[in-house]
């Protein structure tokens, strides 16, 4: 009998995350939980207690078992329930539907001073389109005590075991905080064989006061691995050779170095990959690190017309589960297929590597992706695993379109198109990027817009420059932005003249969003003509106005000579300034490279295409390592 997801509870008192766990509300040792009981709280790790008369539901994220996905991507056909309570209980067990209907399957009755043993045995057929099990605990007229409860199946698969690979860059603080709180969940260290810590900043996680005492912890499986920025493609890349070399493990489980993991979800993960019935990339979701109740993403696919990343069919970003829990949420029950998950939580069965190779050359961004599009062009399915999750920085405080990223985002989008696009000539793809750079221009984000043109330019030289680039494409970038007053962010709004404007708005109209196609049109039309326009000198000598980022729209920015533009973390600011010569320049490269792409794409996607085995290898890779290693290792 194999266990295949334990019921779990906090490991902590965080109010925030108790009800993606328990829903019931608040006793003596426990926090709030949520309305529906008179009296729950958390007695342990495992454990809770039910007043007498109270309820508690296991109908959370955390602790519902998805049904649907065992069965669509595992040999499992039947789960069993075991439960270890004592007092006097009511448990019913109920599931719910591919739609979200919610159905009462069964129940048992425990009227016991001492802890027993129940047991149900539970079919997985009617989950072919989605849904869940789970069971709420009624106390009668005495307390009841729930010990552990466990979903588990009968196979006679072998137990896989796996290597953890973490890239850092001048995170310390957050990867020894991830380490330590591996270190303390022992019986999911009982899978890990080993833990690749790929540290690739200047700020090493072995400075940190508290590295020692978590590296002790984890019983001599840490391994740290000291090597120059080739990002976290080479990061991982780095982690999955090693896994390779060692040969111990069945699987690579890759994090990201400013998560935090719930530990639990690294062991379903292993066992969803044991049972599978073909080798299967397993990732986690992505709660939002400063909203913990919040599921931020649940699963994505590539909207393949104009080729860019999505969340999946009927989900939605950014949901709340503690205002909307999974049993109000019908879109939640419906099984979610995937084409890639990200690499804050992805667990790749060596099989597979072995198979298709290591990461791309990418550096950062779209290595995550293209890598679940090419496992799944050699028949393996990646399945983004619900109650499998970590905290991570949600996108809308990050600047990632605007800064250095930009360049490795537009870049590996367009090679990615190259490679597996099954439209000719990337569908809407290469028009929408053309539209960006042009927003960009207009919006006086310069360095966005040439980082883009620098991207274009570096695709159309062909896939030999990937590897080789790997450790001297960031000194570029860095060389590239430091030209342009909009890639000179400070900290300190002071270190700035005062916004102020030489005339007031006409009639004192804030300008308003464009409605329409029509009007939008004609707003970049206006902006673009207001760009090639001499600059007011006084517009030199202060900011114009001051854009909070959440309003730093490109039909607003083209409005103005100047803006003092805030980040999207709030930390800091840049100063745009309007440049007609650079605009001029900027526009008639953008349409003459797309233009260039669009008449080289046939030839550029074979070339690229037939380079993948190589980008992919372990000896091409061997050497991009060999050229990153540090004179200090």
């Amino acid at each position: 009998m194999r266990v295949l997801q334990r019921v779990v509870l906090p490991a902590d008192r965080d109010l925030d995350v108790q009800k993606l766990y328990v829903e019931g509300r608040g006793g003596r040792g426990g926090a709030a939980a949520g309305p529906g009981a008179r009296e729950v709280w958390i007695s342990g790790r495992r454990g809770v207690v039910v007043a007498s008369g109270g309820r508690a539901s296991f109908c959370t994220y955390f602790n519902a078992f998805p049904a649907s996905y065992w069965r669509r991507w595992t040999v499992v056909d039947a789960v069993r329930l075991r439960l270890r309570l004592r007092g006097d209980a009511i448990v019913v067990v109920y599931r719910s539907t591919g739609k979200g209907f919610i159905q009462r399957v069964t129940q048992l009755e425990v009227d016991a001073d001492t802890a027993v043993d129940r047991e149900l045995e539970l079919p997985l057929e009617p989950f072919i389109d989605g849904g869940w099990y789970w069971f709420d605990i009624a106390a009668g007229d005495r307390e009841v005590v729930l010990e552990r409860a466990e979903w588990c199946a009968d196979t006679d698969r072998p137990r896989g075991s796996a290597s953890i690979g973490i890239t850092t860059f001048n995170r310390p603080d957050y990867c020894v905080d991830q380490l330590r709180a591996l270190g303390e969940a022992s019986d999911v260290l009982d899978v890990i064989d080993e833990i690749f810590v790929i540290d690739q900043g200047t700020r090493r996680v072995t400075d940190r006061p508290d590295f020692a005492s978590a590296e002790q912890a984890l019983g001599g499986r840490l391994r740290l691995i000291d090597q120059g920025n080739i990002g976290g493609s080479g990061g991982f890349s780095r982690a999955m050779t090693e896994t390779l070399d060692a040969g111990r493990s069945d699987y690579v489980l890759l994090l990201d170095d400013d998560v935090v993991v719930e530990p639990e979800g690294v062991l379903r993960a292993v066992v969803f990959a044991d049972l599978a019935r073909t080798p299967t990339i397993v990732g986690g979701h992505m709660m939002d690190i400063f909203h913990r109740s919040v599921l931020h993403v649940f699963g994505e696919t590539i909207a393949r017309y104009r080729w860019w990343m999505t969340p999946a069919p009927h989900t939605l970003l950014g949901h709340d589960l503690a205002a909307h829990p999974l049993r109000e949420t019908p879109w939640l029950h419906r099984r979610v297929d995937v084409d890639y998950n990200a690499w804050w939580m992805c667990l790749i069965p060596l099989d597979v590597i072995r198979k298709v190779g290591l990461s791309l050359p990418f550096f950062i961004k779209w290595d995550d992706i293209e890598y679940g599009v090419r496992a799944r062009e050699a028949g393996f399915p990646t399945v983004s695993l619900p109650g499998s999750a970590v905290w991570h920085v949600p996108w809308h405080s990050k600047d990632d379109t605007l800064d250095w990223q930009a360049y490795f985002t537009e870049r590996n989008r367009l090679i990615t198109a190259l490679m597996y696009s099954p439209y000719t000539r990337g569908g809407n793809m290469l028009k929408e990027s053309l539209f960006i750079a042009t927003k960009h221009a207009l919006a006086m984000q310069y360095s966005t817009a040439e980082l883009m043109l620098k991207a274009v330019e570096d695709v159309l030289r062909g896939p030999a420059e990937l590897h080789r680039s790997m450790t001297t494409k960031m000194a570029e970038l860095r060389a590239l932005r430091a030209d342009f007053t909009d890639a000179r962010p400070e900290p300190d709004l002071e270190e700035f003249p005062e916004v102020k404007r030489r005339r007031p708005p006409k009639k004192g109209r804030a300008p308003a969003a464009p409605e329409g196609r029509r009007a939008m049109i004609r707003t970049a039309l206006t902006g673009a003509v207001r760009q090639l326009r001499p600059v007011d000198s006084y517009s030199r000598e202060h900011p114009e106005v001051a854009v909070p980022h959440v309003d730093q729209t490109w039909w607003l920015l083209s409005r103005y000579d100047s803006a003092l533009v805030s980040s999207a973390d709030g930390t800091k600011a840049a100063w745009y300034q309007r440049d007609p010569k650079r605009f001029r320049s900027l526009v008639q490269r953008n349409m003459a490279l797309h233009a260039r792409l669009m008449r080289e794409w046939p030839e550029l996607s074979r070339s690229y295409r037939a380079a993948i085995p190589e980008l992919a290898s372990v000896d091409r890779w061997r050497e991009t390592f060999e050229a990153a290693r540090r004179e200090d290792t």
